[in-house]
């Protein structure tokens, strides 16, 4: 069967400050997509969270950025704004940039990641949710699942991989997008992907045209002229059967990478997989945070989640995160804690700059 596989988020209040969502929140959000799902809107849906940010999972048949499955996820967060703002949740309704729905939520503040598919007979897909970092921070992961034999065995070993994948590459500047072919041009893909605020990984596709992953790529400072949160990125991975495994794809976040975010926006601090119950960051509001929920997909039913990072085997990630948390927070507001000047456009520092105009000599 085609199926579409939407997560779109939103961050709508954070309870405390930016650590956690509310109870209440979570549960009219459950509340409303059940209802869509009694009323043959969705074939299925789940609703989780990751730090303070509200996470929509739904399957349907209406394809990607369909109007009726983006107006509900609208629907939704605006009923949880609505809750946040009564229990005066920190930021409430932050990534609402609109009071109007206009078709759907890109350029609205909630990011999305959807992908449509012929359900396989077996179809492991994995749900990746990061807080207090941005979409480039995917780039690492998605390099190390896709195009590195260090990581993925299967690239070596797999006849169906062995020809590779094809990388789309979105300048966020610009908005183009580039494809590129690995592992033919990986050296070109490097040369991108190691700028992570410029360029990001949208998608990646099999040479035979399988979607394998997609990531959610909206900037809200961006959208929004100014600094208003971070952006707390989502991407599908979609596993097994000529794809990579799954614990190959896990695998790439067994190294906790330094990414843009953290504290304000305007910080550098790892990315640290952990389990459902520990994305509540909290120190220095963080730091980065991924949860990976896992689900069997069964004629659009999602089969799980499955918490994937609940798993002694990345305590180490865990412990090397805290270490350069650490080291990086002994640096205080110098760089590379801090991030370099031209990622501070949209924070307080262009404020700063116009106070002094004049006392420059």
């Amino acid at each position: 069967m085609k199926l579409t596989l939407s997560v779109i988020k939103a961050d709508i209040g954070g309870f405390v400050g930016h650590s956690s969502s509310h109870p209440e929140v979570m549960e009219k959000a459950g509340e409303m997509l059940d209802k869509a799902v009694e009323d043959d809107k969705l074939i299925d849906a789940r609703v989780l969270a990751c730090g303070d940010d509200l996470q929509l999972i739904m399957t349907h048949q209406k394809g990607v950025e369909a109007e009726e499955i983006h107006k509900l996820a609208w629907d939704v967060f605006m009923a949880g704004t609505d809750i946040a703002k009564k229990l005066k949740l920190y930021g409430a309704g932050q990534d609402i940039l609109s009071d109007a729905f206009s078709g759907n939520v890109k350029g609205m503040g909630p990011g999305a990641a959807e992908m449509s598919f012929e359900e396989r007979p077996s179809d492991p897909v994995i749900v990746f949710m990061a807080d207090k970092t941005s979409p480039g921070a995917w780039n690492y992961n998605l390099y190390k699942i896709f195009a590195d034999a260090f990581n993925t065995a299967g690239l070596v070993i797999d006849p169906h991989m062995h020809d590779g994948f094809i990388f789309e590459v979105l300048d966020l500047k610009t908005g183009k997008a580039v494809k590129l072919n690995t592992p033919e041009e990986i050296y070109t893909l490097l040369g991108l992907i190691g700028s992570p605020e410029h360029y990001v990984i949208r998608s990646v596709h099999r040479k035979d045209g399988l979607w394998a992953a997609e990531a959610s790529t909206q900037k809200l400072s961006k959208i929004a002229g100014k600094y208003v949160g971070k952006d707390d990125p989502v991407l599908i991975v979609r596993g097994q059967a000529g794809l990579p495994a799954v614990g190959e794809i896990l695998e790439a976040f067994s190294y906790p990478h330094i990414v843009p975010g953290w504290m304000r926006g305007s910080h550098n601090g790892p990315l640290m997989p952990v389990s459902f119950c520990d994305a509540t960051p909290s120190r220095f509001d963080g730091p980065p945070r991924v949860t990976a929920a896992g689900f069997q997909l069964a004629e659009g039913k999602l089969v799980g989640p499955r918490d994937m990072f609940d798993d002694p085997s990345f305590d180490t990630a865990r412990v090397k995160a805290n270490q350069l948390a650490e080291d990086l927070r002994r640096h205080g507001p110098f760089q590379p804690a801090r991030l370099p000047e031209g990622d501070m456009e949209y924070t307080t520092l262009p404020s700063i700059l116009e106070k002094l105009e004049g006392r420059f000599e």
